[in-house]
């Protein structure tokens, strides 16, 4: 008697992936959900910054030893406003952190229907991980930072 393959065929003819190829997607959504349940428990700061103090995380240590925001500060923040509905406002605190909100959602839409279907996320995951696109997301934060920084040094 033989075994089926990486994948055998339901009942309708459609390929039936493995549970083991539900790993990735499984991780993925989990690790999305958990960060837009966390972000939506939080109470944004009115500074636009250290939300992410409410985890118990400490406060940034470029902020506090030179001043200035660190490529990141804001994220926690732009995070928690775009889950609580305030979508605006987020792309006005952080612009990269209100992007990286809706890639999150993103990633909870898409890994769900991969675990759902037992679609594989390997297409996905080779377009994300080209230099191109790595080069676009850093720009991008590149970009908010300068951003935050033009913010905090203007008020």
């Amino acid at each position: 008697m033989t075994s089926p393959g990486p994948s055998s065929q339901s009942p309708r003819g459609a390929a039936v992936r493995p549970w083991r190829a539900r790993l990735v997607p499984a991780f993925v959504f989990a690790v999305s959900v958990g960060i837009l349940v966390v972000a939506a428990l939080l109470k944004p700061s009115p500074s636009g910054m250290g939300t992410h103090q409410n985890l118990g995380l400490p406060p940034c240590g470029m902020l506090e030893v030179t001043g200035l925001p660190c490529p990141t500060c804001g994220y926690t923040t732009a995070t928690t406003l775009a889950v609580q509905g305030h979508i605006i406002e987020a792309f006005i605190v952080q612009p990269g952190g209100a992007l990286f909100t809706l890639a999150t959602a993103m990633a909870v839409l898409v890994s769900g229907w991969a675990l759902l279907t037992g679609m594989s996320l390997s297409a996905l995951g080779n377009l994300i991980w080209r230099p191109a696109t790595i080069w676009m997301v850093g720009g991008i934060v590149m970009a908010a930072w300068v951003y935050k920084l033009v913010v905090v040094v203007a008020q």
